[in-house]
């Protein structure tokens, strides 16, 4: 009965004493200047995968999403198409639309 107090006690001061190391580590790399515990290699994930801003260690926001006037898929700003006021997935879509927009503004004979 006293071994496996002592082991129970031993893994609990185990524990203490990894917390206490990991936390004086992290207190120490930030207060070092030009080091930044947050960059790959030092533990710490970064949100976007470290691709972009990695170099300069910096934040990068995401791209803002738009709407497609003609399906509704949502697609990146830059990869879509913007024709007037209203944004596209694809230029297909923008002649589909364009089209049928067209056609409805045509009189009937």
């Amino acid at each position: 009965m006293r071994q496996i107090l002592l082991l129970i006690l031993l893994f609990f001061v185990g524990q203490w004493f990894f917390k206490t190391l990991r936390r004086a580590q992290t207190q120490s790399s930030q207060s070092r200047p030009g080091v930044d515990p947050r960059q790959p290699g030092q533990g710490a994930r970064r949100a976007n995968g470290g691709a972009a801003g990695a170099e300069t260690g910096t934040a990068v926001l995401a791209e803002p999403m738009v709407r497609c006037a003609e399906c509704g898929v949502h697609a990146p700003r830059s990869e879509s198409v913007s024709v007037g006021e209203q944004t596209f997935c694809s230029a297909a879509h923008a002649r589909a639309y364009d089209a049928r927009k067209t056609s409805q503004n045509r009189p009937a004979r």
